[in-house]
């Protein structure tokens, strides 16, 4: 059996072991030492057994006093290892804020994708759903299921981006249109959508073209839709994006998915229709003519619907189109296409924030 002066000398020894330990490893290597289970406290622990039994209480107790008090002592030094430990790693972490440093300015999400985002709020607001669809599309969804006839100039490979080999009928899609006659296909009656997407054409790259470029196509098909509907779904919608001074027009027009239909003008940002009959300032954003085309629209051809399966004695609908280049241009006041596709972070910093 230990004694208990025995034992006063093992607390005395842990003690000591316990503080001239320099760090946490050695002070690991000391508990294990002192308190692990090969320890001489925890043998004479594990002897009481073998103690008779009037004596077992007595020895109990100052063989557990002898353990607390190595175990605080172990805690206690414990703890300051990791607060020098703590004050090591903060000195050798600590910046010197007074160094030079360069400064990577944020990023920005490309006006196109703004304007896409702002004009779907817009339509999600009254109820509409967005769709989207394939870039490279069926020639059949793309013209004769929008009423294209065969000889039509716009499925002539001068205009219309096909995929080869041309003898497939894939098309890079010339509009959105062909998610209209999709939604139409799958969707039950009746149906408000909008199509935010990208399309190709065989433009000129200029200050008001792009070869790729992006559209936002609208669709209505339900009871007694008419024109005026059309109207004034077009009224909010340039309300709201340029606000109450925004002018608009529509002119009588031709496409073969609507009938009647018309194209969508704005008033120019940039001349406001002062370059009208003015040689003396010309304005090349709306080529001194005052208006500048937005998009197209019209009242859903009835063969269109047919098409689709719809009974067009019952349901009829609404169709438009809209460059959100375009858009853009007219709402941010940027003169030139050519800058969207230049890539040149800081253009789509300059508009970030949705300044009207």
């Amino acid at each position: 059996m230990t004694s208990t002066p025995d034992l006063a000398v093992l607390v005395k020894e842990a003690l000591r072991a316990f503080a001239a330990a320099t760090t946490m490893e050695e002070l690991k290597a000391a508990k294990v030492a002192h308190v692990g289970e090969n320890s001489p406290v925890a043998l004479a622990n594990r002897g009481i057994a073998d103690l008779p039994k009037e004596d077992r209480k007595t020895a109990g107790q100052a063989i557990g006093q002898a353990r607390g008090e190595i175990a605080i002592a172990y805690r206690s030094r414990e703890s300051e290892h990791e607060a020098q430990e703590l004050e090591a790693r903060l000195l050798a972490e600590r910046v010197d804020v007074t160094l030079p440093v360069t400064r990577r300015p944020q990023g920005a999400l490309h006006p196109v994708t703004t304007m896409f985002n702002d004009l779907c709020d817009v339509f999600v607001a009254m109820g509409w759903e967005v769709m989207e669809g394939p870039e490279a599309e069926a020639e059949w969804l793309n013209f004769d299921a929008l009423n294209f006839t065969p000889d039509h100039p716009s499925r002539f490979m001068s205009d219309t981006l096909f995929v080869d080999p041309p003898e497939h009928h894939l098309v890079m899609r010339t509009h959105t249109s062909p998610v209209q006659m999709r939604t139409l296909l799958t969707h039950d009656l009746p149906v408000y959508i909008v199509v935010p997407g990208k399309t190709y054409r065989a433009d000129e790259y200029d200050a008001t073209h792009l070869p790729v470029f992006h559209q936002l196509e609208g669709l209505a098909v339900d009871k007694g839709l008419s024109m005026a509907d059309l109207k004034g779904t077009l009224d909010h919608l340039a309300k709201a994006m340029f606000g109450d001074q925004a002018r608009t027009r529509l002119r009588p027009h031709y496409f073969p998915f609507t009938e009647p239909s018309a194209e969508i003008d704005i008033d120019c940002f940039v001349c406001h229709g002062q370059s009208v009959g003015n040689p003396d300032q010309p304005c090349r954003t709306c080529k001194s003519e005052g208006w500048i085309e937005w998009g197209g629209c019209g009242v859903v051809n009835p063969k269109v619907l047919q098409a689709a399966g719809i009974d067009v004695e019952i349901y009829s609908g609404f169709a438009f189109g809209m460059g959100v280049d375009r858009t853009v241009m007219f709402r941010h006041g940027a003169s030139d296409l050519r800058d969207f596709a230049e890539g040149d972070v800081r253009f789509s910093r300059q508009m970030a924030g949705g300044v009207r």
